[in-house]
């Protein structure tokens, strides 16, 4: 999933750049965000 483009209710446009077990870390350009799981509000383009 590193490396995917994906869409976030609240934070828009941005690319995965790290996954593990809790979740996901990604770049929304504005700034770097941690998601946890399960990513209900985000979903891979």
């Amino acid at each position: 999933m590193t490396g995917d483009r994906v869409l976030h209710d609240a934070y828009g446009l941005g690319r995965v750049i790290g996954v593990d077990a809790s979740g996901a870390t990604v770049d929304f350009t504005s700034s770097t965000v941690r998601i946890p799981t399960p990513f209900r509000k985000m979903t891979k383009l």
